[in-house]
């Protein structure tokens, strides 16, 4: 299996993209991860799961005891880590510094901080720059929030994957991935969709990147839809889009 590295402090000028770049966007538990890793599957592409990247750095934070407010903290944090993504049949293992932080980057507390930590204008700069050099070569699945619209504007195929926040919140409640053991023995529907909506609105209204379709996307909205349907249809919008 290919591994992607991402050194947060190196630069390289990015090679020319020999073949197509899939950017899935879509807010927050909308299943981004899951269609991602399918279209890498079917169409033998690497998938690159580029929230991971924020998740790791707010871990990160977290374990430095940083202020998520403070942007020149967080990019002197990003000077000296280190992050490796193993793509893998489902989603990536996360390596931080040379530590498998998988799982641990899956708690709400990380979430939560990956959201806070993503709103920064000039680190969003500087990831952006880093996944321009893990797709550079194409040949990619990337998932993320600003993939068509601003890390890979010109890639082949754009998703925008969406679903109302109630249904979207319903299933991360029901696949318990909003928080480590004690966190899920607390939650509630109600609470996990109201965290939803308010990431939404961070995500929606940032000043750098916000959320948003790109123009020449394909909105996928899987609200009524089953997983099987959301796959094939996806599956059709790739061939549609690589047969051109």
């Amino acid at each position: 299996m290919s591994t992607a590295s991402v050194d947060l402090a190196q630069t390289e000028t990015p090679a020319r993209r020999t073949r197509p770049v899939i950017a899935i966007d879509g807010p927050a538990g909308a299943g981004k991860s899951t269609l991602a890793a399918h279209l890498a599957r079917k169409f033998s592409f690497l998938n690159l799961e580029t929230g991971a990247m924020y998740r790791a750095l707010a871990f990160k934070a977290i374990e430095n005891d940083l202020d998520f407010d403070s942007e020149p903290e967080l990019l002197e944090l990003a000077e000296r880590t280190r992050i490796l993504l193993q793509p893998q049949m489902e989603g990536n293992i996360v390596l931080l510094d040379g530590v498998d932080v998988s799982r641990r980057v899956r708690d709400g507390d990380v979430t939560a901080a990956a959201s806070r930590v993503s709103v920064h204008p000039h680190l969003r700069t500087w990831m952006v720059e880093q996944q321009r050099l893990l797709g550079a070569g194409g040949g990619v699945v990337m998932e993320g929030r600003d993939i068509g619209t601003v890390v890979f504007p010109d890639a082949e195929v754009k998703i925008f994957l969406d679903a109302a926040p109630e249904v979207r919140g319903n299933r991360r409640y029901r696949q318990g991935s909003t928080g480590g053991e004690e966190a899920k023995s607390k939650v509630t529907e109600e609470s996990v969709i109201r965290e939803l909506k308010e990431r939404d609105a961070r995500d929606r209204n940032r000043a750098e990147s916000p959320l948003r379709a790109a123009d020449d996307a394909v909105v996928l909205d899987s609200t009524a839809m089953s997983l099987e349907e959301v796959l094939a249809a996806a599956e059709a919008i790739v061939r549609t889009h690589i047969a051109k």
